[in-house]
């Protein structure tokens, strides 16, 4: 009998099939046992395993939960965010808004092609009519309590963890909620369809359970998404997320209303935590923590903090921006057009790239349109920062400025200042903020190290020279204010020694007198005894040391004369 070739063709059609899902299906069992003994290298066989398995059937639902679940083990979490960033929500939100202005800015046709699909399907009239709010919402409900157990559960816990070890806090905390919540729903549904005799604890897929992977068929989905233990942790990830999110909204309040030093303390208390934070949470509170300080006029420490900001994340447009600005402030020039040249450099490889740096899911402070605007003025800016270098303005930094003095400052206080800018940026100490900072990926900690110790040895040699500077201005006036005030002291010394006569040269013109009558030989006898009355009220040293001790008083400034009779001091 003659067999049709149709039904040949539909026989192997069916057993290419039946092959495919026996293959896949025996790699979710090896990728299982493989998961189950938790070490890094079998973590990684699983995960090949999986991705095997994923190439014959991608929607394979238990596959696709255990390669997140071996990423998120491996501490991979770019690729789960990449693996499931259609459930981000803050992309959800950026797509709608993109959505949103694609729509304003649409023809007339694309509205009809909505109004049409809000349009019953029983209606014969093409002009639009109007639907029921109550309608589309239970619509909109439906579709997603059928999503939900389809889609799986576990894309809110993972992805959820994921985006806490990224930085993305409020996206991480709206996931972990959700599926907290969805869990204890299926668990709640769950426990009342079971009598009382046959209650146990939820069963999951988890690495603590994988063991039973031999006795469990790998096609029947897990019957509740978490463990009791994964509970636990969840809700001790999402207390810690909530405090971080509570102090640096606290914090950012405060730098609005202006109170610099109150957000200074939030943001401190934040990066010098005890408990690790993740890496881009970090990078922005310390921008953060910069603008605060750069508004307080405490140049040294907003430049600090971003150095952080940049060895942390390198592409930060904001950090670049702000340090660029304090360089240009203090009128160090050379490494603000540094800064600035590197900020064209991002600029234009975001315009090559038509997109902003890093994945999806990364935030950014500025949008992909306004690129185009701040390079032209970036570029502007950078000719008239090369035309004053060229002028000769590289020598004119304002040091005072950058420790943070104001000019006239005495020595002791140009040395307090040193010391404690000296304490807080030695090069030394460049790398401790990375022991409270949590990676993404471990492999970055060796450039973020390299990045934080260049720039941290560029400002500890800039304080350097700003010290030697201040001193030296210090020094020298200094020494011109002694000269002023030895000149002072001279004026009234020459002042005095002309109007007030000095007793010896009264006594050696007597003495020369009676030397000259002796020697003319016209000496009368009345004469011979004044001369000798007065030539004994001169006579002794101690007559001298109170002529000598009067004329350094004067000296002092007690330019007063003294009231005293010479002839009534005999010896």
């Amino acid at each position: 009998m003659a067999v049709s070739p149709c039904l040949s063709a539909n026989d192997q059609k069916k057993h290419w099939w039946v092959s495919n899902r026996k293959l896949v299906e025996k790699y979710v069992k090896d990728a299982r046992c493989l998961m189950a003994t938790q070490e890094q290298s079998e973590m990684a066989s699983a995960l090949n395993l999986l991705d095997a398995a994923l190439a014959l059937s991608p929607r394979f639902e238990i596959a696709l939960e255990l390669k997140a679940r071996c990423l998120l083990y491996l501490r991979r979490f770019k690729d789960v965010a990449d693996m499931l960033q259609d459930y981000i929500p803050s992309i959800k939100i950026s797509s709608d808004d993109s959505a949103s202005l694609s729509s304003d800015n649409s023809s007339q046709p694309l509205s009809r092609e909505r109004v049409n699909l809000l349009r019953p399907p029983n209606s014969q009239d093409p002009s639009f009519k109007c639907f029921s709010v109550s309608d589309l919402k239970k619509k909109v409900m439906a579709g997603m309590s059928k999503n939900c157990d389809k889609e799986g559960q576990w894309r809110y816990l993972v992805l959820g963890q994921a985006c806490c070890q990224l930085g993305l806090m409020e996206d991480a905390m709206v996931l972990l909620q959700t599926g907290k919540r969805l869990a204890s729903a299926a668990f709640r549904r769950e426990s009342i369809c079971r009598s009382d005799d046959s209650f146990s604890l939820p069963t999951t897929i988890t690495t603590s359970d994988i063991s039973s992977a031999a006795t469990t068929p790998p096609s029947t989905p897990p019957r509740n998404p978490t463990s009791l233990s994964e509970f636990q942790n969840i809700s001790h990830l999402l207390s810690h997320i909530k405090f971080l999110l509570r102090r640096r909204t606290a914090a950012i309040a405060a730098l609005d209303a202006g109170l610099y030093s109150e957000a200074i303390r939030h943001f401190s208390k934040i990066v010098d935590g005890r408990r690790l934070a993740p890496q881009g949470f970090l990078a922005e509170c310390y921008m953060h923590r910069a603008s605060a300080y750069k508004a307080s006029g405490r140049i040294a420490e907003s430049i600090s903090d971003c150095n952080k900001t940049l060895a942390l994340d390198p592409t930060c447009i904001q950090a670049l921006d702000t340090r660029a600005s304090l360089l240009e402030t203090i009128r160090c020039l050379p490494d603000c057009l540094h800064d600035l040249e590197h900020l064209k450099l991002l600029f234009n490889s975001i315009l090559r790239d038509r997109k902003l740096p890093g994945p999806v899911w990364k935030r950014h402070n500025v949008r992909y349109r306004e690129i185009p605007g701040k390079l032209c003025a970036l570029t502007t800016k950078i000719q008239q920062l090369k035309q004053r270098v060229a002028s000769g303005e590289t020598a004119n930094v304002d040091y005072y400025a950058l420790i943070g003095l104001r000019r006239g400052c005495s020595r002791s206080e140009l040395e307090r200042a040193h010391l404690l800018l000296c304490l807080r940026h030695k090069p030394d100490k460049a790398t401790n903020f990375i022991d409270s900072c949590e990676f993404a990926d471990e492999r970055d900690v060796d450039s973020v190290k390299d990045r934080a110790k260049m720039s941290a040895l560029l400002l500890y040699r800039l304080l350097q020279k700003g010290y030697s500077s201040v001193m030296s201005t210090i020094m020298d006036e200094e020494a011109a204010e002694k000269r002023r005030k030895k000149a002072t002291v001279q004026v009234p010394q020459t002042q005095n020694s002309s109007s007030n006569l000095d007793p010896e040269s009264t006594l050696a013109y007597s003495v020369n007198s009676s030397n000259a009558s002796d020697c003319d030989g016209r000496v009368n006898p009345s004469e011979n005894e004044t001369t000798t009355s007065s030539t004994n009220a001169f006579q002794g040293v101690f007559c001298r040391d109170l002529a000598a001790v009067g004329n350094l008083l004067s000296q002092v400034g007690f330019n007063h004369p003294l009231p005293m009779k010479y002839e009534a001091l005999s010896c």
